[in-house]
């Protein structure tokens, strides 16, 4: 089966990517890395005003979704320019928020009456919301300092933390990974449980669409560099071992898009209809789930990007090692963003559950 955007797809895409390309964003990296939010708000702002997180929020809460196909197409553009913060980590809060909305968690005894106006907030952009869900693999939230809200998901409750431990280490920069301290009760009951797993479906699905991104930005960098480099008096580009490495890339990326496409639209699907497969492995007609295609999308997209930056460092040379060089911040996005919302292990061991 062929896997294509139409048109209104592809001028969604197109007019993010002439956005970013315009908005300077190694330079909002760099700022966000040093912790200064600034340039990063600024962006962040205008890719509410097109629409970008409105796509995760319902319309009764003034959105436009949820719509995982379109969040793909997003996705794939902010991580092909890199963009930094809590993208996607923002939209898994909306997916989470309406699920125990819509399950009527919000508004039970001893929740917080006031937790829905967050997706209200997050549509238009006046919010910046991290998600931590040790389940998934992870004891941290990322820009836990920059957001206005840190989400902890613990078991079956659903917590609004109070503040933020130190800032870890990252292989990138620009991921200012924390872990969240205490908290009062958004949510608490078997609800939260089935929320919180559509909320990481939704994390896996556009940290795989930015890995897809990143991939297809490195090979566009490290093509044109070999285009350019000349050894012996050729091109580097013109050596057969060059081009394997480059039409292994490109081959890895390529298969991974009609996964990640597969995935948006069993996810659409399922969240049209709000009936997940139970044990996330199966439909009923015996077809995959949602859970089951984004572990796969997320496997493929996460290698293809990881494999992507390495060709990208090797066949750069060592000017590929450079922190001065903006292809830096592409190659070290790709290995977090690989194992961020499900590590290529875990994702794995799902797509192989029955």
């Amino acid at each position: 089966m062929r896997f294509l955007l139409d048109d209104e797809h592809r001028e969604f895409a197109r007019s993010l990517d002439a956005m970013l390309t315009a908005a300077d964003t190694p330079g909002v990296v760099r700022a966000w890395a040093r912790g200064d939010h600034a340039p990063g708000r600024v962006l962040w702002s205008r890719l509410a005003e097109a629409g970008v997180f409105a796509l995760a929020v319902p319309e009764r809460h003034e959105g436009l979704g949820p719509l995982p196909v379109e969040l793909t197409v997003a996705f794939t553009e902010l991580g092909r320019h890199a963009v930094p913060g809590p993208l996607v980590e923002t939209v898994a809060a909306a997916a989470l928020l309406d699920s125990l909305d819509r399950a009527g968690a919000l508004g039970a005894q001893g929740a917080d009456p006031t937790a829905t106006a967050w997706l209200s907030r997050i549509a238009s952009g006046k919010a910046v919301v991290s998600l931590c869900a040790p389940a998934a693999g992870s004891p941290y939230a990322l820009d836990a300092r920059a957001a206005d809200a840190v989400l902890v998901v613990t078991g079956d409750t659903v917590l609004l933390a109070e503040g933020a431990g130190p800032v870890q280490p990252s292989a990138d920069p620009a991921r200012r990974l924390a872990r969240p301290l205490g908290g009062a009760v958004l949510a608490r009951g078997p609800a939260v449980v089935a929320a919180a797993e559509h909320a990481t479906g939704v994390a896996a699905l556009t940290t795989a669409a930015q890995c897809l991104g990143l991939g297809r930005a490195l090979l566009a960098r490290t093509v044109a560099h070999a285009k350019q480099r000349t050894q012996f008096g050729v091109p580097v580009g013109s050596f057969q071992a060059v081009k394997h490495r480059l039409a292994d890339t490109l081959i890895a990326l390529e298969f991974a898009q009609p996964l990640l496409y597969s995935a948006a639209l069993a996810l659409a699907r399922e969240t049209a209809a709000r009936v997940p497969a139970e044990g996330g492995a199966r439909r009923a007609d015996g077809s995959p789930s949602a859970a089951h295609e984004i572990a796969a999308a997320k496997t493929a997209a996460g290698e293809a990007a990881y494999g992507a930056a390495r060709t990208a460092l090797q066949l750069h040379g060592a000017v590929g090692y450079t922190a001065e060089l903006d292809l830096s911040l592409w190659i070290r996005k790709a290995r977090p963003l690989r194992d961020a919302w499900g590590t290529p292990a875990a994702c794995r061991a799902r797509v192989l559950a029955r």
